[in-house]
């Protein structure tokens, strides 16, 4: 989980991004609030898909809004000051409609907020919500109700975009999180290592994946991406897995998340069913000399199109560049992707703090299709690989 120390170095990063004007801040989308407070719903609780709302004042205050059950879904401890919990089941009475519990958890703190001035995560935010926060039914126009909830001085803040932005910079506890992501993934790959051969299904590879991460993790583990089969003929696919039967020839790639505690790595390797082609050894040599290209861009203050750019040159100069048809990386964290975007035409700088991957792919015709992906932090100076996975087809 997140650390106290995290989710205050990420208020204090949020306060000093917004105008000293503004006095409150509601916060709706899941993802921060625990990334600003460690309120996480179990995702394998009866409550995982609820939420809450935190409330932060300038100051320093948190307070938190939430129904009963779902507080109780916590999946760890929750770092604010205030709980405001309202009762939706209490095995005693029939349940009210559990959004409705969510909003009268709202309305303890309307009135200590309206007309100063404040900002909300209005993407995430519903306008029931807003019907709570301005309950004066003589409005009828959505734009009267937000201005009488966050006052008529309200700057114009986008703080959806703001924690989007803030979270590009990894604090350590989100590193944490994210190398024990990492290593679960790497206990996957090294066990499809043992299992991939002809007369298994592509399903089986996944359960044995997600087995291993399990293992590795110590606890349960949300697993996610491509699990299929490529070959001469079906070159390029993605998706979980269909139940495909493996055969000499084919190659199984095998690109996907271990997700603990919201965070995640990403990680791409194909293998080999029997033994490869000269022609498959062939791309992925060319794969693995993208990727190191693609390495040698990688440092704070570069130009995301140039790291695109020196990953695809190899590939280009190969004469296979136009099967490499996908971004040639991206950045990871609570989302994926998330920007840094390694595209031709984008327009992100890296920053120290980012988590990338690099993602070279060829897929041809006639030989099958190879995609290799490692994860990097971001330095100053360059990075630090995060994935250590073994990359190649046996």
């Amino acid at each position: 989980m997140l650390t106290e120390a995290g989710c205050l170095a990420r208020r204090a990063r949020l306060w000093a991004s917004v105008p000293e004007s503004v006095e409150w801040l509601l916060v709706a989308d899941p993802r921060h609030v625990y990334y600003l407070s460690n309120f996480l719903v179990n995702p394998y609780s009866f409550s995982g898909g609820e939420r809450g709302l935190l409330l932060l004042e300038r100051g320093g205050t948190a307070t938190l809004c939430a129904d009963n059950f779902t507080v109780r879904s916590a999946a760890g401890e929750h770092f604010v000051d205030r709980v405001i919990e309202e009762t939706w089941y209490n095995h005693q009475h029939a349940v009210i409609n559990r959004d409705h519990a969510l909003f009268k958890a709202l309305e303890a703190i309307d009135g200590h907020i309206l007309g100063r001035n404040g900002a909300v995560e209005a993407e995430w935010l519903p306008l029931a919500a807003w019907e709570v926060l301005s309950p004066d039914r003589e409005r009828h126009s959505v734009q009267e109700r937000i201005a009488d909830a966050v006052g008529s001085g309200r700057p114009a803040i986008d703080l959806g975009s703001v924690l989007r932005r803030l979270r590009r910079q990894k604090e350590p506890d989100e590193l944490e999180l994210m190398r024990s992501a990492i290593r679960a993934g790497e206990a996957g790959h090294a066990r499809a290592r043992e299992i991939v051969r002809a007369g298994i299904s592509d399903f089986d590879v996944y359960r044995e994946i997600h087995a291993a991460a399990m293992e590795a993790a110590g606890r349960p583990v949300i697993l996610y991406g491509d699990f299929r089969v490529t070959n001469a003929q079906q070159f390029k696919a993605g998706g979980l897995p269909t139940g495909e039967i493996l055969k000499d020839g084919d190659l199984m790639l095998m690109d996907f998340s271990v997700v603990i505690d919201g965070y995640r790595g990403d990680f791409t390797n194909v293998l080999s069913v029997g033994s490869p082609s000269d022609e498959q050894t062939m791309l992925m040599e060319l794969c693995q000399a993208a990727m190191q290209s693609g390495e040698k861009a990688l440092k704070a203050g570069a130009a995301a199109k140039d790291v695109h750019a020196a990953t695809e040159r190899p590939l280009k100069e190969s004469g296979y560049g136009d099967t490499f048809n996908h971004h040639a990386g991206h950045g990871i964290g609570l989302a994926h992707p998330e920007p840094p975007i390694l595209v031709p035409q984008s327009e992100d700088i890296l920053v120290a703090g980012d988590v990338v991957t690099l993602e070279p792919g060829l897929y041809v015709e006639g030989i099958g299709g190879i995609r290799i992906e490692h994860n990097y932090l971001i330095t100053e100076t360059g990075y630090e690989q995060l994935s250590n996975h073994l990359i190649s087809l046996a």
